[in-house]
């Protein structure tokens, strides 16, 4: 697949998720939604589905952020501060490259996301390798599936 974009994973087709898009044409990121009502735990991590994945060129990752909105009001943030999406990630054999986002809810109360809201931004980056750069193989797994070390 050449260039990037997003697509809906398949446990989710038919589920009326919706591709992210930029609300401005100045604007640096996609807007991501929540594939499903989720309710975050005080003190605690949970994981919000999107339904996506993304595609991208080899020499490119895609960036997770918060949307500044619902992080700066209710107290939230991202277990990770930064999602890094591999592009070998896209189509991996564990989970389709299902977008996922972590976060901390550091209230002391719930805090519910409805399916449809807007709960993160997607920035494609470019990236450099260092002239000796010895990496081979590809991803074949999802969460920290490229190991400890």
């Amino acid at each position: 697949m050449e260039g990037r974009g997003f697509e809906i994973v398949t446990t989710y087709a038919g589920k009326h998720i919706h591709l992210p898009v930029r609300k401005t044409a100045a604007s640096a990121g996609y807007d991501i939604e929540a594939a499903e009502d989720t309710v975050l735990a005080p003190q605690a991590v949970t994981i919000v589905p999107t339904g996506l994945k993304a595609y991208m060129e080899a020499d490119e990752y895609l960036a997770i952020h918060i949307r500044s909105g619902i992080s700066i009001k209710n107290g939230l943030m991202l277990v990770n501060s930064v999602g890094v999406i591999d592009s070998d990630y896209y189509n991996n054999p564990d989970n389709e490259g299902h977008i996922m986002i972590a976060y901390y809810n550091t209230q002391s109360e719930p805090f519910s996301i409805a399916k449809g809201e807007r709960i993160g931004q997607g920035i494609f980056v470019k990236y450099l390798i260092t002239r000796d750069d010895q990496a081979q193989g590809s991803r074949i797994g999802g969460f920290g599936s490229t190991g400890l070390r």
